[in-house]
Parts: C-alpha cells; structure tokens; sequence
C-alpha cells in the first residue's frame, strides 16, 4: 500500500505502538520517537541474566480489562496466559488478604461472620455522622469505620501520596472498598492474564511493521512538528509547552532491587500498611509468571516520592493546584493545530492499560475518518479536565 504521508508519534508506550500500528496499516509512513533506550515505556520488560525471572522494570502492570477487542488485540501479539492477582498486605504484624473481604473481616476482628453479618458488623463501625464523604479519609470512615480504615488505608495511603488522607478527595476511593465473600481476585474483570514473554515483546510485535521506524535515545523538537501531517504526543503534557504554566505534579517511585535464592515472600505483591514501614509494597517478579519455575527470586521494595524534574512520573496528583494548571495547558493545547495528546502523560490521567489501548484505537480511528473529510483532528480525544 502506498505512504499517505508522514506522522510523528512521541513515545513507544502502549499509547505510540497502537495509533502507530493502525495508521501504518492504513498507509501512513510513522515515525516513533522515544527518549528512552528500549521500546514499551513504563510496561516494559526483561528476563534478568542470573535467574531467568522476567521482571517488570518500572513496576508490575497485570492486564485486565472487560473490552474483548482489547483483549483479542494483544492476544494477536503475544499469549496471555492465565494470571489472578492476589495481593497480601502486612499489617500491625498479621498478614490479609487485599482487598478486604469476608477473611481479612474475621480475621481482624477474630470473628466468623457470614456474609449478612459482617455487613450488619461493619455499618456499625461505620461513621454515620459523615453524610456528605469530602475526603479520602472521611470515605474511609464512613463506609469501613476506624479500626479498618487505621489498618489497611491511612498509612498506605500517606506513604502513597505523601500527604494526609484529608487532602485527598473522596473520589481516589471511588466505591466501598470491602467485598463480603472469599473472593481475593483484586480485579472484576472479565479477562485478566500476563503475557508469556512480556509486554516489551508484545509492543515490538505492534512495531512490526514495514511503513514504522522508530528512533530511540531521540528527543523530539516541537519545532519538528511542521515536517510531519500529524503528531500524536505521548509524553508529558507540560513539556511540550516547556512548562510554561509550571509542572504538573507527579508521584514518582524509587526501587530497591534485591535478589534471593528460593521463594522470599510467597505471592508476587505484599503491601505494607503501616506509616511506620518507609516502603509502600515488595513485589516478587517471578510471581507475576507462576507458569515458570525459578530457583533465584528477584524483588524490589517500591518507595513512593514527590516527583522531580529528572524523575519519572508514575501517578498524576490532580489535587486543586494541578486541576487549575492543566485547565491552563488543555486550553493551550487546543490552540495547537496538527497536535493530539495522548495516553497517560499527555493527558495527566491515570490509566490502566486496557483504556489506553482502547483510547489509541479509538484515536486512530477518529484521525482516519477525519483526514477522509478533510476535518480537523481534536487535541485530546477525551478532554482530562
């Protein structure tokens, strides 16, 4: 099929690899650029040399999703196999199960409740004099009570997001975080698995493709953008406006990698949630792939910061400094022609892979149909404010 012409994509994340996929099949000769050495962005993977574990470089990403196209997408380029979360937590010197059901309940509170009971049992923990939850912690305490909310939220929570649950809103704990049966699986949905040789594979398989290149240890120069039909920008929304209105404000995390000769913690994600212990949870790499069998074991304590200039940036902050500034760059971005933010950064939002997949796919098809109509394409498929 003949080249239509030449896009720019910023980044080899999900977010790049898909748009990039599906404008390269439509004709487009794409170019990807990523300021990083390796292709994948923050889901990217490798097999370390002593142990063989294939490890989550920037933290574990487990994929679930109840979009089947989704799911048959990245089932065409790499195996899932199966893969259940379940996470523990160490707590006041006991360990649970997360999140909290019908065990962790009865096992805090030494009791054997049935389901009918434990949720009679906890509303009366619950703090009914908070009608109107504002924050974090008030939703904490008006659905889970003190006693829990003490245990498994408050430390977690200061340690996560370096500030008291107060300031927070009562949105970060969108629904009752309790459920009242056995079911330890951490997610609903309904397709949820790994992939058999890592998400840095699978995206290589999307970028293989003979109208993409994609240049690595390469920055890419807004002023660059005038070369191109169209730019898909994954990066961080600031920087590319140069943080004209300030930075946007991030966590970013800190890994101390640590190794061991058989099996340390026995699941792949232990949390802590005391305020007392520094790190927010120690994940077990070869967990993650419990269809493998390693002797060495390879484990990161994960330490949650303020993030800086030269970090990182994991999870957008978007308390009310930061709302106000991205209303100021959103507003920017619109001005600018021939540009579309997206994924995570360029959208400072949060989110899960299966949504950034189906957002790429969705704005790829969007420019394919604008481009045939000769219309204009929107900064930001779904504007983050």
């Amino acid at each position: 099929m003949p080249a239509k012409g030449k896009i720019a994509i910023v980044g080899a994340g999900l977010s790049g690899a898909v748009i990039g996929r599906e404008l390269a099949l439509a004709g487009y000769q794409v170019e990807i650029f990523d300021a990083r050495s390796h292709i994948a962005g923050n889901c990217h993977t490798e097999r370390d040399a002593d142990t063989g574990v294939m490890v989550h470089l920037y933290g574990p990403h487990i994929f679930h999703t109840d979009d089947a196209e989704v799911w048959d997408y990245v089932n065409g380029f790499e195996t899932f196999l199966p893969y259940k979360n379940r996470v523990k937590t160490t707590s006041q010197d006991q360990v649970y199960s997360l999140p909290v059901n019908l065990h962790t309940i009865n096992q805090f509170f030494g009791k054997t409740f049935r389901p009918d009971e434990a949720r009679a049992f906890i509303e009366e923990q619950a703090d009914k004099t908070i009608e109107d939850p504002q924050t974090f912690e008030e939703q904490a305490l008006r659905f889970v009570g003190k006693d829990l909310y003490e245990a498994f939220f408050k430390g977690y929570t200061e340690k996560q997001w370096g500030c008291s649950p107060t300031d927070l809103p009562a949105s970060i704990l969108k629904r009752l975080p309790v459920r009242f049966n056995y079911d330890d699986n951490y997610f609903f949905h309904k397709f949820q698995g790994m992939p058999e040789n890592g998400y840095t594979d699978m995206i290589a398989a999307i970028l293989d493709h003979d109208n993409i290149s994609v240049k690595l240890e390469t920055r890419f120069d807004r002023a660059e953008a005038a070369g191109y039909a169209h730019v898909f920008y994954s990066g961080p929304l600031d920087g590319y406006f140069n943080f004209e209105h300030g930075r946007l404000g991030y966590r970013t995390l800190d890994f101390e990698r640590f190794t061991y000769q058989g099996d340390y913690q026995g699941c792949a994600v232990m949390n802590y949630g005391d305020a007392s212990v520094p790190y927010t949870r120690i994940t077990e790499h070869k967990h993650f792939s419990p269809w493998e069998d390693h002797a060495g074991s390879v484990c990161y304590r994960e330490f949650a910061r303020v993030c800086g200039p030269d970090d990182i940036p994991y999870y957008p902050i978007r308390l009310v400094k930061e709302k106000e500034q991205l209303a100021e760059y959103v507003a920017r971005a619109e001005q600018e022609a021939g540009v579309t933010f997206v994924g995570r950064l360029g959208t400072y939002r949060y989110l899960d892979m299966d949504v950034t997949i189906r957002e790429a796919l969705d704005t790829a098809r969007l420019y394919l149909s604008k481009t045939a109509k000769n219309a204009a394409m929107p900064a930001f498929l779904h504007p983050p404010v």
